[in-house]
């Protein structure tokens, strides 16, 4: 389970990482990752109709919850996350899901850092 601190939970902070983030997309999920510095990581879930009645829903974003539990322990601090569940997350395994998710961060992590160390250089 996620603590208070780890959750996204406001409207505007799923619109802002989802606009200016960076985006990586696999089979099961669609992730976005903005850096905020020095704050604890923080992740959101969007998980649509389209992925399933709310039973499945529910169970992959259980899944995709304990998937974000996991990375906290690589990633404590820097991110604002926001994972869009994909209609095949539905029949996906609970190993797929995971693999998916952390290889999607791991992208968005390298685009974010890539990133900031562009705009210093410049």
């Amino acid at each position: 389970m996620l603590a208070v601190g780890n959750r996204v939970r406001k409207s505007a902070d799923f619109s802002h990482t989802v606009r200016s983030g960076a985006r990586s997309g696999r089979r099961n999920v669609v992730l976005y990752a903005v850096k905020t510095g020095e704050y604890p990581t923080r992740v959101g879930f969007i998980v649509a109709k389209s992925v399933g009645n709310a039973v499945t829903r529910n169970l992959v974003k259980r899944r995709l919850r304990e998937a974000a539990a996991q990375s906290l322990r690589e990633y404590p601090t820097g991110f604002d996350v926001v994972v869009r569940a994909l209609p095949p997350a539905a029949t996906a395994t609970w190993q797929e899901l995971r693999t998916d998710y952390m290889g999607a961060l791991r992208t968005c992590a390298g685009k974010v850092d890539r990133t900031r160390l562009l705009s210093q250089k410049g």
